[in-house]
């Protein structure tokens, strides 16, 4: 295709593409599919008229070798039989003697033979061989005649003298193809008033279907990133166009919250880099200079605010390679295994002081290993930094559900804190929780557990008290993934790590209420937690605490 014909062709919209090449294929399909009709009909035509022609003949001979009497001419004869054919329409008969027109039927005939130029000396001439002819006679004016010629012989013959008598009978081409014509004539009005309305068809049905597409493309024309609040309306299509435009909406959706995301990211790291570079300005602004203990002090100040500024761009950094879609590697690993090797882990963090039961469900759970350690010690941290006091670490299952928790005897979290403390530089307020990181130790944890499907959440520590179970000083932060169990307790492999204490942990009372969406997702009794029922009645000793101290748990 020429270069120049292409931008022409990129200028067509993809409705007029559609309903152009919609009515080219009409038009082409409906022309071939009736001249293919026309002409096998008018061959069929041409092949009748040839046929009649051979039963013109026919009747001619049977005439002439029938008679009742011997004929005494073939002037006779060829009389005898011009006059007793009946002339079809569109037909003509002629008896020429001796190079001349000389009979014709009774009944007038449609077609006067005699009466086309030249066509009587050409029969004369193509019969000179005593013998029949059968050809196609066309005149100037468009005429057409499909003839017969025959010597009529009669006694001795002569070869080399041409025949005296010559039978002769035609047919009006033009005539006989009349009415399959003037089919063809309605056909083609019909055809072009087809394609007509296949046209207006198509450009109505094509701009119904591609209106959602016109709808994208101003959309997202109008869309910039100061406004992404405007949708595509879908109504109640289910064509693929419509899922298109609920797909886009999607995809809308989604920028409009990485762009909120981001902007209050910016907006928070803002106002998390504003207080240290506050703080240092304003201490080097008022330092004396000629006192080196101020000096000192200001310097130690300065590298601390530092310090904390850099701890805030790694936590930034490894928030945003979680989101990288290669981050995590889902297998299958075992949960007990994991859980014992975190709380080892978890063992070697100053100041954490974590208690040796390894609570933990002995099951085979499709998670990342190294990044589930990574949340939870996360975990672990934030509760030495906040609860200063004994830390238990463990795991269970709830049907097909994974929780791992950490569980600390500190102050608690209010419950005006809980749904809003795993946000991005959200810092506890209470007691024993005002330290601060950066702020994003916690919003970590939940983009792990969002990674893998599930969420992070904290919950109120409980003890048990005279047989019942209360709500008692501490908390505990869960992670559940949701669907992460893959086998059974009968088909976990055995790893021989981490079996020296595995005791059961029932699930948090508070997991139903707090996530309902996972407990309905348990058929009853089918909790899964360590080697026990949901229902038993378990306890974890510790001899350091009281009955009423201990942290208590149930499903």
């Amino acid at each position: 295709m020429p270069d120049a014909a292409r931008p022409r062709l990129r200028t067509w919209t993809v409705r007029s593409r559609i309903v152009g090449l919609l009515t080219l294929l009409t038009l082409l399909s409906v022309f071939a599919a009736g001249t293919v009709a026309y002409f096998v009909e008018r061959s069929r035509v041409i092949e009748q008229i040839d046929t009649n022609l051979e039963s013109a003949l026919e009747s001619g001979s049977f005439t002439v070798s029938n008679a009742d009497d011997p004929w005494e001419s073939s002037e006779e004869a060829l009389r005898a039989v011009v006059q007793r054919l009946a002339p079809d329409d569109n037909t003509g008969t002629l008896g020429i003697v001796d190079g001349r027109a000389a009979w014709r039927p009774g009944i007038a005939p449609d077609l006067q033979l005699e009466q086309l130029p030249g066509f009587v000396d050409r029969v004369v001439a193509e019969t000179a061989e005593h013998e029949t002819v059968v050809g196609t006679y066309a005149h100037e004016d468009g005429r057409t005649v499909r003839y017969l010629a025959a010597p009529v012989l009669v006694g001795e013959v002569d070869a080399s003298q041409p025949p005296q008598a010559v039978f002769v009978t035609g047919y009006d081409v033009q005539g006989e193809l009349a009415e399959i014509n003037e089919a063809a004539r309605v056909f083609t009005i019909t055809a072009l008033l087809a394609v007509a309305a296949t046209f207006l068809i198509a450009l109505w049905v094509s701009g119904r279907l591609l209106r959602p597409i016109r709808r994208m493309r101003e959309v997202t024309e109008r869309s910039s990133a100061a406004n992404l609040d405007e949708r595509i309306p879908v109504g109640d299509g289910r064509d693929d166009v419509s899922q298109l435009a609920v797909t886009v909406n999607r995809m809308l959706d989604r920028l409009g919250g990485a762009l909120d995301s981001q902007r209050e990211l910016l907006r928070d790291v803002g106002h998390e880099l504003k207080t240290p570079i506050t703080i240092v300005r304003g201490h080097l602004e008022l330092v004396d200079t000629t006192d080196p203990r101020d000096v000192a002090e200001t310097r130690d100040l300065a590298i601390d605010e530092l310090d904390r500024m850099a701890r805030l761009v790694d936590d930034l950094r490894a928030a945003a390679r979680l989101r990288d879609p290669g981050a995590f590697a889902i297998r299958p690993t075992d949960l007990a295994a994991l859980t014992e090797q975190i709380t080892t882990k978890a063992r070697a963090i100053a100041g954490a002081e974590i208690d040796e039961s390894v609570l933990s469900a002995p099951v085979t759970a499709a998670l990342d290993p190294d990044r589930v350690t990574q949340a939870v010690l996360q975990l672990v941290a934030n509760a030495v930094r906040h609860a200063h006091g004994p830390i238990t670490v463990g795991s269970r299952a709830r049907g097909r559900d994974v929780e791992l928790f950490v569980r600390d005897r500190g102050p608690g979290v209010p419950d005006e804190l809980k749904a809003i403390i795993f946000e991005r530089f959200r810092r506890g307020e209470a007691e024993g929780r005002g330290d601060g990181g950066s702020g994003l130790g916690l919003s970590i944890v939940q983009l792990i557990a969002e990674r893998h499907g599930g969420r992070a959440w904290v919950a109120d520590a409980w003890v048990r008290q005279a047989g019942e179970e209360r709500p008692s000083r501490g908390s505990e932060f869960i992670i559940t993934l949701p669907g992460a169990v893959v086998v059974d307790d009968a088909q976990r492999p055995a790893t021989g790590v981490g079996q020296t204490d595995r005791t059961a942990e029932p699930a948090h009372p508070q997991a139903g209420a707090a996530a309902p969406e996972r407990a309905a997702a348990a058929p009853a009794g089918t909790d899964q937690v360590g080697t026990e029922p949901a229902s038993t009645d378990l306890a974890i000793t510790d001899p350091a605490r009281t009955d009423e101290e201990h942290p208590w748990h149930r499903s």
